[in-house]
C-alpha cells in the first residue's frame, strides 16, 4: 500500500516536470527472492527510482532496461536467474537462489487505463480490488500486455484484456479471489501464450489510537512510515493537537460515547486503547466488543484488562469467546520493550502479524517453501477453460 502511494506521487511529480516514466513489477518468482510478486518500482527518464523490486541489487539493471522501454514505448519481460551459485556473472549478486521475472512497461499518461490510473482508482476508496497483469512468460520476445484490468468489490471491471479468449477465465478467478478475500496472489499459465498475475489489493490499515499521551506519539510515527491511516482520539483538547501528532490523518476530541459516530470502520480498522484513563478505556471497549474488529490492543497489565472485562460483565455485557479473540492485552509482541518507542514497535509488529495471520515468530525457524509474505504461487494449466 505505502509503495503504491509513493509510486503514484512520484508519477504525478514526473508529469509536472515533463518526464517519461516506466513501471517495473515483480510478476513471478520461482524459488526465493527478496521481494514477492507484486513488488513495484517506478522509474523516470532521468533515473529517479521510487519503490523497490529487490534489496537494491536489481534496481540498477532494471533502470537501464526501463530507459529502453521508455524509448521504444514497448513493455518487456526481464528474467534474473540466481539458482546458479555463481550468480556473480549477472553482475547483481542476488544470493536469493531463485528466478525473478520482472515486467517493465511504459506509462502512457494519455491512456485512461494505464497502471497509475488503475492504482489511483484503488487508492481513492477503502475497498479491496483485484488487479490483473498479463504477460508472456514462455516467449519473452512476444507482446507483453502488462497491467491491464482492475475489478472492484462490485465486480465491475476497468481496463481491456489483450485477448478475449482468456478474459472469461481470468474474471472467474478474479471474482473468486475478491469473494474469498484471500491475501494470496496467483500466477496462472494459459497455454504458451499468456501468464496472468491476479493480485488482491487491500486498503491501508486504519489505526485508531485512543489516547493522546506521550507514548502515543511514537506509535503514530511508526504507523505513518508504513503508510497506515492514523486517527487519534482523546477527551483532552490540550493533548490532541497537530503539533503533537503532525503525521495523523485525523484528530478527534470527544468523549468515548461519541467516538464511534465520528469514525468509519471496516475490516482493516484496528484500535489501540492507551489513554491511561481506566473509565475512558472501559467505555471504549464496551462499544468496540460487538463490532468484531480484527485487533483491539489494550495497553497496560493483564490484570487491568481483566478487571475492565469483569466490570463489563457485571454491567450485563455478554462477552463471547469470539470477541475475546480480538482483544490483545497487554498489547504488543514480547520483544523486551521498555520505553515508549520500543513498545510502539512491538504493538505495530503485533498488528501486522494479526492482520497477515502470522504468529510473529523468528524467520529463522520458518521452513523453506514457496509461501512468502502472504503470497502463494500456484501454477496450473487452464487450457480447458479457454
Amino acid at each position: 500500500m505505502k509503495e503504491l502511494q509513493d509510486i503514484v506521487k512520484a508519477f504525478d511529480h514526473a508529469q509536472i516536470a515533463g518526464k517519461q516514466t516506466a513501471l517495473a513489477t515483480v510478476v513471478h518468482v520461482e524459488g526465493s527472492s527478496y521481494r514477492r510478486a507484486g513488488a513495484r518500482m517506478i522509474v523516470t527518464d532521468d533515473g529517479q527510482l521510487t519503490g523497490a523490486i529487490s534489496g537494491g541489487c536489481l534496481e540498477g539493471d532494471a533502470l537501464r532496461k526501463a530507459r529502453l522501454v521508455m524509448a521504444q514505448q514497448k513493455p518487456i519481460l526481464v528474467t534474473y536467474d540466481t539458482t546458479d551459485e555463481d550468480d556473480a556473472k549477472l553482475g547483481v549478486g542476488l544470493g536469493c537462489n531463485g528466478i525473478i521475472h520482472i515486467l517493465i512497461e511504459p506509462i502512457d499518461p494519455s491512456s485512461s487505463n494505464n497502471p497509475i490510473a488503475l492504482f489511483k482508482q484503488f487508492l481513492s476508496k477503502r475497498e479491496p480490488v483485484v488487479l490483473v497483469t498479463i504477460f508472456t512468460l514462455n516467449d519473452k520476445q512476444a507482446a507483453q500486455p502488462g497491467t491491464c484490468a482492475l475489478m472492484n468489490k462490485d465486480e465491475q471491471v476497468t481496463g481491456v484484456f489483450p485477448d478475449s479468449t482468456i478474459e472469461d477465465a481470468v474474471l472467474i478467478d478474479a471474482k473468486d479471489v475478491l469473494k474469498n478475500g484471500n491475501s494470496v496472489t496467483k500466477t496462472y499459465i494459459y497455454e504458451d501464450r499468456f501468464t496472468c498475475f491476479i493480485e488482491l489489493l487491500r486498503a491501508a490499515v486504519s489505526l485508531i489510537v485512543v489516547g493522546a499521551g506521550n507514548d502515543a506519539i511514537p506509535l503514530t510515527k511508526l504507523a505513518a512510515v508504513l503508510g497506515w491511516q492514523i486517527t487519534v482520539i482523546d477527551g483532552r483538547s490540550n493533548y490532541i493537537i497537530p503539533e503533537r501528532f503532525p503525521l495523523a490523518d485525523k484528530l478527534i476530541v470527544t468523549k468515548p460515547d461519541n467516538a464511534l459516530s465520528k469514525l468509519s470502520l471496516d475490516n482493516r480498522t484496528v484500535f489501540v486503547l492507551m489513554t491511561h484513563n481506566y473509565n475512558y478505556d472501559m467505555a471504549m471497549l464496551k462499544q468496540l466488543l460487538p463490532l468484531q474488529l480484527p485487533y483491539i490492543g489494550a495497553l497496560g497489565p493483564k490484570k487491568r484488562l481483566n478487571r475492565i472485562l469483569d466490570e463489563l460483565r457485571e454491567e450485563g455485557v455478554n462477552i463471547t469467546d469470539e470477541q475475546l479473540e480480538s482483544i490483545y492485552g497487554p498489547a504488543g509482541l514480547d520483544v523486551g520493550s521498555e520505553n515508549s518507542e520500543e513498545i510502539a514497535l512491538s504493538i505495530i509488529a503485533e498488528i501486522q502479524a494479526v492482520l497477515t495471520k502470522r504468529n510473529g515468530s523468528s524467520l529463522r525457524y520458518k521452513a523453506t517453501n514457496h509461501i512468502r509474505g502472504g503470497e502463494q504461487i500456484i501454477q496450473q494449466s487452464l487450457t480447458e477453460n479457454i
